[in-house]
């Protein structure tokens, strides 16, 4: 996954000078900048500063996006000067860019840096203010809640029994036609066809003005609807191959990035991987699990395919490894952050066809803070054995993660989910810093399961 044009990812984001493929050193004064400041006892605050050079192209690009559209009197329409854009529709602008920075910049940022520097955080940050005017710095400040440390000591020795499958015969045959039927799939993929639908691609995406000179880039995940019906963006991929690059002006590209103004930005997309749909890799599968010979992959698959109380075996098994960890540790989740869990609970469980059966059941919104409750000190859970083990992710254990998705039933080896990936029944990409921290949580929680019934 890794790039050509690295030097403008978000960590080091460079403005470049000409339409160019090959890596290049960063400037400093082209570079977003973290400050961690201590508030106080239970909050941090995290400003993020995106310096002058970014935030007056982004702004001059923005002007001029509105140069064709804008009708002002005395002006002929597609001829109306910058300057006048600029100075009347300034605090339109202004929103706009906030919103493009925040989304393309800052909050990937935000991300990666509490990965890198192993911030302890419960629940995620919270956008507070925002500074922003074209002729200076722009500042994002966030607060985020401050995860209580747990004294974490020889875990790898308590005693953990795992639960059991069901002895039933038919569940090893269903193991054996599924792998059967990958295997065929994958003999039979063809990759010359590109880009299929279901896939999940891997890309870089900058933004270019109109003599395609790339003005800063950012690295994100898409999958391709395998639903019927118009969608812009995943036309925008079809039959694509890895490493092709193209430059586009999609209008769900646009509307990805703007809410509140039109623009025709132009964008250059790399495209740098790609986890097809035809097949489910098991050799892949036995890599990630830390799989030694067939008899342990087909023990591993019957995890998903051995269900009780319709709740599978994998399920219980994280449920029991975390259940167990956390009776040992004593982990607090803060009132609020339990408020916002249950406020996604919520929401996930009103899009089931039977929420409106559930909600008239008795105690109904206490099962909902109990969940969410066990949700976030999970999470806290999670995040502190990641840092604790000093564990970190690489880009095919965030590809291994991915092929999960491509398959419901492989998907029931995921407890740490993706954030929705749909905006009105629309796939929308996901920026890449944000699905390495729920693939990092995953293999946290692989790791936990590994060690408690390693033999």
């Amino acid at each position: 996954m890794k790039s050509a044009t690295a030097a403008l990812e978000i960590n080091d984001i460079a403005l470049c000078p000409t339409f160019s493929q090959t890596t290049s050193e960063p400037s400093d004064s082209c570079s977003l900048h973290f400050e961690l400041t201590d508030y106080n006892d239970l909050f941090n605050h995290v400003t993020v500063m995106a310096p002058l050079p970014i935030v007056a192209t982004v702004f001059h690009q923005a002007a001029f996006t509105q140069q064709p559209i804008v009708q002002a009197h005395g002006f002929v329409r597609g001829e109306v000067p910058l300057d006048y854009i600029k100075q009347n529709f300034k605090e339109n602008l202004i929103e706009h860019v906030k919103e493009l920075i925040l989304k393309q910049f800052v909050i990937p940022f935000l991300y990666q840096q509490i990965r890198l520097k192993k911030l302890l955080v419960a629940g995620d940050p919270r956008l507070m203010h925002i500074s922003l005017d074209p002729d200076a710095d722009a500042t994002f400040v966030f607060e985020f809640t401050k995860a209580p440390v747990i004294a974490i000591e020889n875990w790898k020795y308590l005693p953990f029994k795992a639960p059991k499958r069901k002895n039933y015969k038919d569940l090893d045959r269903q193991v054996e036609t599924f792998l059967n039927a990958e295997r065929e799939q994958y003999e039979q993929y063809n990759p010359q066809k590109g880009i299929q639908l279901g896939d999940w691609i891997n890309f870089d995406l900058f933004l270019t003005d109109q003599k395609n000179i790339i003005l800063y880039g950012q690295n994100f995940w898409f999958k391709l609807s395998m639903q019927d019906g118009e969608d812009s963006l995943r036309e925008l991929f079809l039959g694509k191959k890895s490493g092709d690059s193209f430059i586009t002006d999609s209008n769900a590209l646009q509307d990805y990035f703007s809410s509140n103004l039109e623009t025709n930005y132009p964008f250059l997309l790399n495209i740098i991987d790609i986890i097809p749909h035809a097949y489910f890799c098991v050799e892949q599968f036995k890599t990630h699990f830390r799989l030694k010979n067939n008899k342990e992959i087909h023990q591993k698959f019957i995890e998903v395919f051995s269900f009780r109380n319709d709740i599978c075996l994998r399920r219980s098994m994280v449920e029991e490894t975390l259940k167990l960890l956390l009776s040992k540790n004593n982990v607090v989740a803060p009132n609020h952050v339990i408020a916002r869990q249950e406020k996604i609970v919520l929401e996930a469980v009103q899009e089931n066809s039977d929420y409106h059966i559930y909600r008239i059941q008795k105690n109904f919104y206490q099962h909902i803070r109990n969940l969410a409750e066990r949700q976030a000190r999970e999470l806290i859970l999670i995040d502190q054995f990641t840092v604790y083990e000093n564990l970190t992710i690489a880009d095919q254990e965030v590809k291994n993660y991915l092929s999960f998705f491509n398959r419901p039933r492989m998907k029931e080896f995921i407890y740490a989910e993706l954030p929705p990936y749909k905006i009105q029944g629309q796939e929308v990409p996901i920026a890449a810093e944000i699905v390495k921290q729920c693939a990092l949580r995953e293999k946290t929680v692989n790791h936990l399961i590994y060690h408690l019934t390693k033999k």
